[in-house]
């Protein structure tokens, strides 16, 4: 008789016994408690590199024409630029087209439509310079118009090797976040334990920021440029456990 009873009971056990176990399996694979907080880090630099770009459009009657013309004064522009100091290396052709130039049909509403005729051929070429002496600028952008560029592009202002300085504004985004985490923690009532995730993300901003000094001693025949400052800018996202 009380084996009859046992084993009823034994049974119903083992039937409640994997929701338990699969209660205690939730339990232990429930995620932590975190926090998420993002911080930045800004360092302001001067560029010492530019890029400028400088083109020959030419028109003629044929594209032979147009090309020819085109040809002799780029490569007056392009021995500008040598004379001027800037290295082989770092001249680049940018774009070159050649294409045909339409007439433009008066407006008739009321008459016979007129399509536009090819009346002759645009050839144009650029070549983009990289300028190491800043000092040099204004003086090779008046040296190439001088030369026959009539299109003229830039300057573009940039730090020839930023890794160093924008590895400074990678630290001060982390001590930032961090900073953050430690204030919300604070204010929160819990405790920070180890960071789970850091993710980076950064961004060139630049900062227009005149120097005068450097336009003052310029030449004064030379094209006025201020190159002024920018800021290399940086951003991490922290996720960190809380207890």
């Amino acid at each position: 008789m009380h084996n009859a009873v046992l084993f009823p009971l034994l049974a119903t056990g083992a039937l409640f016994c994997p929701s338990v176990a699969r209660a205690g399996q939730q339990a232990a694979e429930k995620p932590p408690r975190t926090i998420t907080v993002t911080g930045e880090g800004k360092v302001k630099v001067r560029p010492d590199t530019a890029s400028v770009s400088a083109g020959v459009v030419t028109e003629a009657d044929t594209a032979r024409a147009a090309l020819d013309k085109n040809t002799e004064r780029m490569l007056q522009v392009m021995g500008g630029l040598l004379e001027a100091g800037i290295a082989q290396d770092d001249l680049q052709t940018s774009q070159f087209s050649v294409s045909p130039v339409y007439s433009r049909p008066p407006r008739n509403p009321s008459g016979p439509r007129v399509d536009p005729k090819i009346i002759g051929y645009r050839v144009s070429n650029t070549v983009t310079a990289i300028v190491r002496d800043l000092e040099r600028v204004g003086s090779v952008l008046d040296k190439v118009v001088t030369l026959g560029a009539n299109s003229v592009g830039g300057p573009s202002f940039f730090l020839d090797e930023p890794r160093p300085r924008l590895d400074e504004a990678r630290k001060q985004a982390v001590a930032d976040a961090l900073r953050k985490a430690e204030l919300l923690s604070a204010a929160a009532g819990v405790k920070l334990g180890e960071i789970l995730t850091l993710r980076e993300g950064r961004g060139y901003e630049p900062q227009p920021e005149m120097m005068r000094s450097k336009a003052m001693e310029m030449s004064s025949s030379a094209v006025p440029i201020a190159a002024g400052t920018q800021q290399l800018r940086a951003t991490v996202t922290l996720v960190i456990a809380i207890d």
